[in-house]
């Protein structure tokens, strides 16, 4: 790829008529409310444009990002090279008898919603998850006992050569917070879920129950990425940095929860760097104290910054 001028020129040339921004702040578009900018920031509206969009990328030799919702997304301070992609466009969601199909920029706690108006039973684990179908494929998000694999049937992806893939939930590899999404560069681009119907004030009264513990317990008052560590086997990882007596502790405008010690907030205008700091300082005290070697589940990605 050439320098960042011959980059816009070529997008304004090739995809003139998308909807394309330059020099995107990606807080405007994460969960977490931090992340430098995008070289170029394109939003598509149909399954060609995305095609259009790869063609133009490989041509070039243009990195390629993927974004949805940026829940369980740290971009780095530098910023994203090449082109970042964004399907929010593509949040339909439509159902037949038991089965609802969801398109990757569709919300996932507005699927689960949608569920419940249609007195399916299977998704209310997802009614608090705060990401897109297409994320939610891509880490095989999960909560209360429950996860995507569990109820997908199959998925419509593009690879990175434009082909359009049916896959199977079995294609698709998933383990714990994990795809072969991510392995093999795949975009997301329909979802088929499998549900039960069941009545509708017991669905009602699992999903108040979720977002009752679930509004109990996490730091929802704050901007952050989530639960920022996998958990590690046999143990819990907010047990793990409590137990350290890191809750409260800051980096810049990061804390460790004060409320759950596996989240941490952007409570005072965070930079990446505050929040990834402070990540490799928990990750070396709980090593310190308890010698276990905590993995992120957060994605960390982007550019540092130059200066």
């Amino acid at each position: 790829m050439n320098n960042e001028f011959n980059l816009h020129n070529y997008v304004k040339e090739e995809l003139p008529t998308l909807d394309i921004k330059f020099a995107e702040p990606i807080k405007n578009h994460a969960y977490t409310k931090l992340g430098g900018s995008a070289d170029v920031f394109i939003t598509p509206s149909t399954y060609d444009e995305i095609g259009a969009i790869l063609q133009a990328a490989r041509a070039e030799h243009i990195p390629i990002t993927l974004l949805g919702h940026g829940a369980n997304l740290i971009v780095k301070d530098g910023g994203l090279r090449g082109i970042t992609m964004n399907l929010n466009k593509f949040n339909e969601i439509r159902s037949e008898n038991h089965t609802i199909y969801a398109q990757a920029g569709a919300s996932i706690i507005e699927v689960s919603r949608y569920a419940l108006d249609k007195e399916l039973s299977g998704l209310e684990f997802a009614c608090g998850i705060p990401g897109t179908v297409g994320g939610a494929l891509f880490m095989n998000a999960g909560a209360y006992g429950g996860q995507i694999e569990d109820v997908l049937v199959k998925a419509v992806i593009m690879t990175q050569e434009g082909e359009l893939l049916t896959l199977s939930k079995e294609d698709l590899s998933f383990g714990y917070r994990k795809s072969i999404i991510s392995e093999k560069n795949y975009i997301v681009l329909e979802a088929e879920f499998a549900l039960q119907p069941a009545d509708l004030a017991m669905i009602q009264a699992k999903m108040k129950e979720f977002t009752e513990a679930r509004e109990s317990k996490q730091p929802l008052e704050y901007p952050s990425c989530g639960s920022v560590f996998k958990r590690p086997p046999g143990y819990f990882a907010g047990k793990l940095i409590q137990d350290c007596g890191l809750q409260g502790k800051r980096i810049g405008g990061a804390e460790v929860s004060t409320k759950h010690a596996g989240f941490i907030v952007n409570v005072n205008n965070a930079t990446s760097q505050d929040y990834i700091d402070l990540i490799e300082l928990i990750k070396n005290t709980v090593k310190q104290n308890f010698d276990i070697d905590l993995e992120t589940e957060v994605i960390i990605i982007g550019e540092d910054p130059t200066n």
